[in-house]
C-alpha cells in the first residue's frame, strides 16, 4: 500500500504551506495596522482628539460586513474579528494618548 496517498502531511503539505505563507502576511498586515494606529494616537494626543471615535468604527464595520457580502464571508465573522482588532487598537491608543508628554524644547533649555 502506498503510505504517500494517505499520509495527511503529504496530501495536505501544499495547501498547508500556502496557509502559512498566508498567515504570515496576515500577521504583518495587522502589524502595520497596529503601527498606523500608533500614529493616529499620537495625532489624537498632539490636538486633543478623544481616542474613541465612533462614527469611524462604524465605517470599518459597514465596509467589512460590505465586503463580507460580496464574498460570501460571515458578516458575524468580520464583525467578531473587527471587535478584537479594534479593541486591540484601542488599547495601544489608550496606552499612547495617556503617557506624560515629553518635555519640549524650551522647557529643556530652562
Amino acid at each position: 500500500m502506498d503510505t504517500k496517498a494517505t499520509d495527511p502531511d503529504v496530501i495536505l503539505g501544499d495547501r498547508r504551506d500556502e496557509l502559512d505563507a498566508l498567515d504570515a502576511q496576515l500577521l504583518d498586515i495587522l502589524r502595520r495596522r497596529i503601527e498606523c494606529c500608533v500614529s493616529i494616537a499620537q495625532l489624537k494626543r498632539e490636538h486633543d482628539i478623544p481616542m474613541m471615535q465612533p462614527g469611524r468604527v462604524d465605517v470599518v464595520h459597514q465596509r467589512a460586513e460590505a465586503f463580507g457580502q460580496e464574498h460570501g464571508i460571515s458578516t458575524e465573522f468580520l464583525r467578531s474579528l473587527y471587535e478584537v482588532i479594534i479593541t486591540e487598537t484601542c488599547r495601544v491608543e489608550d496606552l499612547i494618548i495617556d503617557e506624560a508628554p515629553a518635555p519640549s524644547d524650551s522647557a529643556a533649555s530652562r
